[in-house]
């Protein structure tokens, strides 16, 4: 080989090793190197650890919204019952007080429809 042979398929770059290259010819940077790779993997950690942190947070939100969501189908499903118990109890005493008009002579003369054929 004459030079660094690089093979690139898209995402990763093969790079020769020391063993495949003479040593004086391309030294290996020892300090340097390790840095770089620490900052790359820091970066992709800290990037890693961001988009974990974003998830975690929608997860919650939805599960808080669901929850949400729950609560409100329950209290529409108990304010429904306690409307048709309400709409009960009115038919009762509607026809209570009808059955109350109608015994009392005082009610018999306000028929105003009777009155007026």
């Amino acid at each position: 080989m004459d030079g660094p042979s690089r093979e690139e398929d898209g995402t990763f770059t093969s790079v020769p090793l020391a063993d495949d290259v003479a040593k004086d010819q391309y030294p290996r940077p020892k300090i340097l190197l390790p840095k770089m790779m620490n900052a790359d993997m820091d970066a992709v950690d800290a990037e890693n650890q961001v988009e974990l942190e974003e998830k975690t947070r929608l997860i919650n939100q939805v599960l808080e919204l669901q929850h949400t969501l729950e609560d409100l189908s329950a209290r529409v499903d108990a304010v429904k019952e306690e409307n048709l118990k309400l709409k009960s109890e009115n038919q009762v005493l509607g026809q209570y007080i009808e059955n109350l008009m109608s015994a009392s002579s005082v009610f018999q003369t306000t028929d105003t429809k009777s009155k007026r054929k």
